[in-house]
């Protein structure tokens, strides 16, 4: 999950450098674009697995209940929002629609939801 994270904050980075840049605040970088779904992409797609396997780890590895911690439901809320982050995303990507500031947003609250869930992983952690 570390890994993925980094990713994240990754895009995160190339995304407000991209938005900077349709504001005319910084220069247009033509790359910053295949940047940030270069790292967006995969980083939603470990993130997902990620969430996924701790439920699985939870229930079969440590005999819990899989959301019997808060960390599970901050991980739910996160991979919630990564998951619309990256449908806002395609839609940017692939379709007519413009929801950019839509996509900032919910990436923004996405990578917080994540550093929380990761900080509230740490009583797991054995």
């Amino acid at each position: 999950m570390v890994t993925s994270l980094v990713l994240a904050l990754l895009a995160l980075r190339a995304g407000l450098a991209l938005r900077r840049g349709r504001r005319g605040l910084a220069r247009r970088d033509p790359a910053q674009r295949r940047r940030h779904l270069r790292v967006s992409k995969p980083a939603v797609w470990m993130i997902v697995a990620g969430f996924a396997g701790g439920p699985l780890s939870m229930a079969l590895l440590r005999g819990e209940r899989p959301f019997g911690t808060v960390h599970a439901w901050i991980g739910l809320v996160a991979a919630m929002l990564f998951c619309v982050a990256a449908g806002l995303g395609w839609r940017l990507e692939h379709g007519p629609a413009r929801p950019f500031d839509a996509h900032a947003l919910v990436g923004v609250l996405a990578v917080l939801a994540a550093a929380v869930a990761a900080v509230a992983g740490f009583a797991l952690l054995p």
